[in-house]
Order: structure tokens, then sequence, then C-alpha cells
């Protein structure tokens, strides 16, 4: 069997700007918020300079130039470190974005070019090209009529010391504005691992991220939660003042996403934080603003579920509200649990009720009285959803996390292989799925990347390998930046990506030239993202038998599986 030795790829063997100084650096070390940190806080593996020197680059933009677009997956942060930005909090058209739908003629080329290249050796992996970083490439685009954006449009100026995409980047979430060049300006982009780490080792990083957050942020989810729809701009801003963040939980819940999808239910409930309790006071009105909350109910020693709660959602106000008409302490009707990490919004009691209450209209508070004297239908799922048995399912095991889902109805299936082997054509003989997977009923959950909502396997990345695709969101591998270090595989709860050894054009295996052992890189579905007709496994099915499905919004499965 031929080999060639290479060495082991490192972190920083790439650095995001390779042209980044010595000088520079200092330079930085000279500003807010790096003047404030204690180089010894930091690891002796990642100190503080060799962060800046590396994870960082300078990145200049002219007046007008498109720096952050809304809807956009951002993998990085950005600081003003001279001049002036703009934060627009309207939607602008796909083309004042610069946004140009993907040419078909292009995607069909790419394809009829895969099925004419000579089949070559399995995983192919081109060892000294590097690819350019998943982050902002640095190209602007132009908006000609900027003034007309920043006069017709709320909007909010940003000056040095400012930072932002920092929760876009943290959260792996869309940019929520777009962010437009107002001056000649310099920024500094700091991507995903090295804001990591800067905020591991500095609280007064992550201090000054949750004030921007306060800043930048809470008036637009205040604003678009439909309980406070009717507040002027005096009472919003009266209820801004008065609000406190709560967080329960941990981004990375996927150390015991394993364990709850074959532990007991009631252990499960036991290892969920909680947020509120059944029978106690109720010390605030909770606006869900990221993550999932499980809705329990007390039954004899156990707890049933009732609903889920997600982004947007609101829990407190009836409460509330009904025990101020009965002139009663107000007391949680049902128990909330943060499954993974739950994120949300604190409205004190008093303000609630001198603010928001009398803003509710008087149909709510009567369909409310009506809840409240039928308990067991507060929580009805809405029309179209699944089975309440079958939300639990894709609750418990964490597959409400995915946004494209392989999905088979083995009712349907022949077990023919078509879908594997049109996967296997695709990707130069090597599929990127296993059919197997969770199974529920008739349905099977796959071992196929699900572009999930809140992808863990980004977290421990040291590169950046493994990152959102910009403008589709799907979840990525840049062979070039890719250490092959198996922390994305380990991490990932529904075992869909894989670390496989890679091979010269000329079919030889790369091993490592320090140990003798196999090269290794991480692969997984990318949605087919170069065939014009979407995932080829779905495709290729001839029964309707397998489908990508988002499981966010589960009445999309009901509808599929029910037809």
């Amino acid at each position: 069997m031929l080999e060639v030795a290479r060495p082991r790829p490192e972190r920083w063997d790439k650095p995001l700007d390779a042209a980044m100084s010595t000088r520079m650096v200092d330079r930085l070390l000279g500003v807010p918020p790096f003047v404030a940190m204690d180089p010894a806080a930091f690891p002796r593996s990642t100190p503080l300079r060799e962060i800046l020197r590396n994870d960082t680059r300078v990145v200049p933009f002219k007046p007008g130039e498109i720096v952050v677009r809304e809807g956009d997956y951002g993998s990085s942060a950005l600081l003003v470190l001279d001049g002036l930005v703009r934060a627009t909090l309207e939607s602008l058209p796909p083309t004042t974005l610069g946004r140009t739908p993907m040419r078909r003629g292009a995607a069909m080329a790419r394809a009829v070019a895969r099925l004419l290249k000579r089949q070559g050796p399995p995983e192919v992996r081109a060892i000294d090209s590097v690819s350019v970083s998943p982050t902002h490439p640095g190209v602007g685009v132009f908006v000609q009529d900027l003034p007309a954006v920043i006069e017709a449009t709320r909007a909010v100026a940003l000056g040095p010391g400012e930072l932002f995409g920092e929760q876009a980047a943290i959260t792996r979430s869309p940019h929520t504005a777009t962010i437009i060049a107002e001056t000649d300006c310099v920024l500094l982009e700091i991507r995903w691992q090295g804001l990591r780490d800067l905020m591991q080792c500095t609280p007064a990083l992550r201090q000054h991220i949750d004030l921007l957050f306060y800043q930048n942020h809470l008036d637009g989810h205040l604003r678009n939660t439909p309980l406070l729809a009717n507040l002027d701009a005096a009472a919003l801003a009266r209820v801004k003042d008065s609000v406190s963040f709560v967080s329960f939980g941990s981004f990375d819940w996927s150390a015991t996403a394993k364990l709850d999808a074959t532990s007991d239910p009631i252990e499960r409930l036991r290892r969920e934080p909680i947020v509120v309790e059944e029978g106690t006071p109720v010390e605030s009105v909770l606006l869900v603003r990221g993550g999932v909350g499980r809705l329990t109910s007390a039954l004899g020693e156990a707890h049933r579920t009732i609903a889920y709660l997600g982004k947007g959602r609101t829990l407190g106000a009836e409460e509330l509200c009904l025990a101020d008409e009965r002139n009663e302490p107000a007391i949680w009707r049902r128990s909330l649990r943060a499954v993974g990490r739950l994120d949300a919004i604190a409205i004190p009691p008093d303000v609630f009720l001198t603010e928001v209450a009398p803003t509710i209209s008087e149909s709510q508070r009567s369909r409310w009285r009506e809840r409240s004297r039928h308990e067991d239908s507060v929580y009805q799922p809405s029309p179209g959803a699944p089975s309440s048995r079958t939300l639990d399912y894709l609750v418990d095991r964490r597959l409400v996390n995915g946004t494209q889902s392989m999905v088979i109805d083995l009712d349907r299936c022949t077990r023919c292989d078509d879908c594997l082997r049109a996967c296997a054509a695709t990707h130069d003989g090597n599929p990127r799925f296993t059919r197997e997977g969770l199974l529920h009923d008739q349905l099977q959950f796959a071992q196929a990347c699900m572009h999930c909502v809140d992808p863990v396997c980004m977290i421990g990345c040291p590169t950046g390998a493994i990152h959102r695709d910009e403008e589709t969101g799907a979840v990525r591998i840049n062979d070039g930046t890719c250490v092959g270090c198996g922390t994305c595989a380990n991490s990932c709860p529904y075992s869909a990506i894989q670390m496989v050894e890679i091979r010269e054009p000329a079919g030889a295996i790369v091993i490592d030239e320090a140990t003798g052992q196999p090269l290794l890189r991480a692969t997984k579905c990318d949605l087919c993202v170069d065939v014009p007709t979407g995932p080829a496994c779905q495709h290729a099915c001839p029964h309707d038998a397998l489908v990508r499905v988002n499981l966010t919004t589960p009445t999309t499965l009901a509808a599929w599986s029910q037809h």
C-alpha cells in the first residue's frame, strides 16, 4: 500500500491573515477591549498575543460598502477600530444586498463534469492547498443609494470600540441586521475560535457583549413580541429599562444528548435545569429569546410534558393577569425546564402589570379565563402538528434541532439502496450518510447531517473548518483548514460526521510523519450543494420514502408522513 508522510496540521498553521504584523498586534493591545485584558489570564497554549495575531484581521471599508448582510450566518465578530458603520433595522431587497440567484447552468455544468470525470481513489484531498477561511470575505458590495437607506429606515450608528456580529457568531445564528459602512472605516474581524478563547479567559468581554446586546438587539426582540405589540415607544422604553437576562442549561448539550436518548424519561427530566417550578410565586414574565423549554405539570410522583416553548414564546403573563383580577398572589401553574440551553428576557411583575397588562385585549383575557377552567386544554398542539407522542420523541432525542433531517418511511422503503448509490455517485464513490438511525413507529431518522439550528459540532473546532454557509445556512467542512482532530465528530450527538483516511490523487494514503498514523479529515453530508436537483438521496428515491425535512417545525413531518 502506497503511503506518503506529511506533518500533522495545527490550528494556527494558516492564520486568518498572514499579513498580521507584530506592530499591528501591539496597536491592538492598546485599544479597548484588549487594553483591559490581563495576558496572564490566558493559557500558554493560546496566549493573547497569538490569538490577535492568528485569529483576527484588519479589514478596511469604503462608504456604502456592506459589511454584514441581514440573514447571512456569521462565524466572526467585528470590532470598529476607526470610522462609523450603521446597522439598518429594516430588511433590504436582495438586489440591494448584492445577492444573486445561483446560476442553474453553472451547477449543471459541474454535475456533468463530475459524471464524466475519471473515477479516482476515495477521499482525495489537495493537502498543500488551503482555501480561504470561511469567515467574512472582505469584499464589499457598494450600495448606490446609501443616503436613502439611512434616512428612510431605523438605524443604529456604531463607532470606535463597538463590537457587532458577536451574537450571530456565538449562537451560530443569522445576522438580524445589515451593517453598512457610513464613512471610511477600519474593522477588526475576530473569528469564532478567537472570540471563544477571549470570552473564556476574560469575563469583562462577556459583560461587554451582554451590554451591546441590550443596546443593539433588545429593542427588536421586544417590538416583535406579540404580547408587547400595543405598547407605545415610551412604555416600551420603560419595559426595556426594567428587564434582565437569564440563562439556563448549556450551549454544549451534546455531552448528555446520547445518554438522554436511551435513559428513563424521569431521569431525563431530573437532568434538565428548572427555569420555573409549578406552585412557586411568579417572579417575572419570561420572553424566550433562544433555545427550547419543556413545559410540564405534576402527575403523581412524576411530570407530564404539556408543550415545548421556543423563541418568541411568552410565559407568566396569564398567571399574573388572572391573579391580579382575583386579587391573589400569582403562582406558576406549570414548570418550565431547559432542553439544552434556554435564554430568556425577564420582565418584573410590577412593570408588566403597569405597562403591558392594560394593553392586553379583553378577548385575550377571556381566553385565559376559559383556559384556567379547563387546565388540560391550556397547551393543546396546533392543527396539523404531530401527535404528542411523536413530539415527545423528537424533543427528547434533540431531533427538533435539525433543519435538514433525513427521514425514511420504512413502510414505503424497499431497501433498494438507490439513495446510497446516488450519494456515492455525487461524492466520488463515498456516500456521506448511513442508512441507520433512531426508529419511531415506521420512521427512521438516518445518520446524516441535519444542518442543525444549534450545530454543537462547531463549538470545539479549533480552526473554524466546520462552519455555516453564509447565505444558505448549510453546515459545511473546509478541507483546507480541517486538522483532523475529530472534535466535531465526537461532539455531534447524531453520529453524522465521520473521520476518514485521506489520499493523494495517485492513491497513496497520507500519514503523519511524526507518528506514522494516517492523517484523517472530517466528512459529512453537504446537501449536494453543487447538484441542481438538490440532495441526491431524496431525488433518487423511487418510492417517496426519503425526505429531507425541517424538524424545527414538526408540522412538515406530520404532513409528509400522512400523505
